[in-house]
């Protein structure tokens, strides 16, 4: 009777804990992260992959994790090429990076892919156990390397790109340009005519060299990240 319910007590305990799944090519860090997963309170690693098609596979076929802690320099398909597609298969798993990759470029390219957290392999096994618990709470976690490097990346979004000739107008456009608005919604949000806005948007064109509003947003976001 006891060895009954000790088995049932397991079982609710296993079904209640985090799945978590592990995607890694070093198969000694691989194996020392899922041991201390699967040893921290509340958490299982219920799958350790070395590449992004391992997992993609057994998304297909299998019921998806809560979390992947993903690498991001993979043999095959990259941890950053892969974060898309995982999201596409099971759009509510969880995404957090787990590199060794500090750089701003990477960091962003990940957050726009849909990652929900960016830790470094420094990390104390206690701080990626909490990133896990975090993000299902709705946060973001980061180690203090990453966090400072995305407040440093706002400070220059947020500061005004370089001149390259723009009227304050056009500057205006531009910023709406960047923010996703249809030519109506700018020219609501400037009080102005679509016939206006249209013609302001032929001039950033010019003046930016390009042919298309993608490439004025993307002129805009490079400028900004200089």
């Amino acid at each position: 009777m006891t060895s009954e319910v000790s088995t049932a007590a397991a079982s609710c305990s296993s079904a209640q804990a985090i799945n978590v799944w592990l995607v890694e090519d070093n198969e000694t860090y691989r194996g020392a992260i899922a041991r201390t997963l699967d040893h921290a309170p509340g958490l299982r690693c219920a799958g350790a992959f070395g590449s992004c098609e391992d997992v993609l596979r057994r998304l297909r076929d299998d019921h998806p994790p809560e979390v992947i802690l993903l690498d991001i320099g993979l043999p095959g398909l990259s941890g950053l090429d892969g974060i898309q597609q995982f999201k596409a298969l099971s759009p509510a798993t969880h995404v957090i990076i787990l590199t060794v990759f500090e750089d701003t470029d990477k960091i962003v390219r990940a957050i726009c892919a849909g990652a929900s957290g960016y830790l470094l392999k420094t990390s104390p096994a206690e701080k990626i156990a909490q990133a896990i618990r975090e993000v299902l709470g709705g946060g973001a976690p980061m180690t203090p390397q990453i966090a400072r490097s995305v407040l440093s990346l706002f400070a220059r979004l947020a500061s005004p790109p370089p001149d390259q000739g723009l009227s304050q107008r056009e500057k205006e456009t531009l910023e709406f340009l960047v923010q996703g608005l249809t030519t109506k919604e700018i020219a609501d949000r400037l009080g102005l005519s679509i016939h206006t806005v249209d013609t302001h948007l032929r001039n950033i064109y010019r003046k930016l060299n390009v042919r298309s509003r993608a490439g004025a947003v993307a002129r805009a976001l490079q400028a900004k990240f200089r």
